[in-house]
């Protein structure tokens, strides 16, 4: 089949879900297909942007290309979408969180603080109704994700994993001996919650260290809190880490901490637990929750700081706890995250 998969980008922006996008179409080649990643640039804000970006994949014609039918779309997230198409197939990343169940949150609602917030979000929520509603089938990255969609829309969709490059490279690969930081790697936005962390930090008792990997527009800040609290020498921040050196952590690494505030899935969880260690969570981090089980493949505290601070110790004063863990994690992975043949399969069945 030729098949477009459908994906909205911020310019100068990466993450897991460009990760997702390019992966499918490897997938998706690889099984004979012939696919195309179809991109349109856009940006979240303001509400405005957010109607004229619906508009221009509503009135996007992927029919055909060159005189050639399209026999397929995959949109991936809002606003991808609305694209029309009489074969689609839906992958949910997820809908557009401030219109649907971050409205109203005081720290990451930003819709509602415009003027135009509440049209705006009335109409991306009748389009959503229109769009996904007419797919052929819907699935969602997560079970978390699908329980969104249910809950705001009553559209149901089937959960369908799916592993990251990373994944992959370290469940061929062999950890290491059990070490003495906390690796947590995650784009520097509030969402994502560092500071818990780091906060965390202030309270440890034991010599654990912690390490964030990644970029973003929290890197100032976080910088100026690890200064503030005079935790340099317990706290480093590792900046657009090549993906050789996020294997060498994590596969040396105590343990992984991943403490958004509820994500839709989350490569990190997985990418943990593939490296073998044991993952450590919040109670109100969502998909991670879809995997880490306290006791069992990691542990689950509430969003404090001290309990954080807690967990990290308990792991570096048991590491027999952290390799049984760890283990367990990577056991699951294998056994519950389908590799891409198998999810290319179900997508198209």
């Amino acid at each position: 089949m030729r098949i477009a998969v459908c994906h909205p980008q911020t310019p100068f922006v990466r993450g897991g879900a460009e990760t997702h996008a390019e992966q499918l179409v490897a997938a998706l080649r690889e099984a004979g297909h012939e696919a195309e990643l179809v991109l349109v640039a856009g940006k979240w804000y303001p509400g405005a942007e957010l109607v004229h970006q619906m508009a221009v994949w509503r009135s996007l014609d992927l029919s055909e290309s060159n005189g050639l039918p399209i026999d397929a779309v995959i949109p991936l997230k809002f606003p991808a979408y609305l694209v029309p198409h009489e074969r689609k197939i839906v992958w949910l990343i997820h809908q557009h969180r401030t219109a649907y169940e971050l409205w109203d949150h005081p720290e990451y609602a930003d819709l509602a603080r415009q003027g135009d917030g509440a049209l705006v979000r009335q109409m991306i929520h009748s389009a959503d109704r229109v769009a996904l509603g007419e797919a052929k089938r819907v699935f969602a990255n997560s079970k978390n994700v699908a329980r969104r969609l249910w809950d705001s829309l009553r559209i149901p969709a089937e959960p369908l994993y799916h592993r990251s490059p990373m994944t992959e490279a370290l469940l061929e690969a062999t950890a290491g001996p059990i070490g003495d930081e906390i690796v947590f790697p995650s784009r520097f936005e509030s969402l994502k919650r560092q500071s818990i962390a780091v906060q965390a930090m202030r309270h440890v008792r034991s010599e654990v260290r912690l390490v964030l990997v990644g970029r973003g527009p929290d890197e100032e800040a976080l910088r100026r809190q690890i200064e503030e609290h005079e935790l340099q020498a317990r706290v480093r921040l590792e900046v657009g880490a090549s993906d050789e050196r996020l294997r060498e952590l994590l596969l040396g690494a105590l343990a992984v901490y991943y403490g958004p505030f509820d994500e839709d899935y989350g490569y990190v969880t997985i990418e943990g637990f593939a490296a073998a260690r044991p993952v450590i969570t919040l109670s109100d981090s969502g998909g991670p929750l879809e995997f880490v089980v306290d006791g069992e493949t990691g542990i689950v505290v509430p969003p404090d700081p001290h309990a954080v601070a807690e967990a990290f110790d308990r792991l570096f004063a048991d590491r027999a706890l952290a390799e049984r863990l760890g283990r367990a994690g990577r056991d699951l992975t294998q056994r519950e995250v389908p590799a891409w043949p198998e999810g290319v399969a179900r997508l198209l069945g």
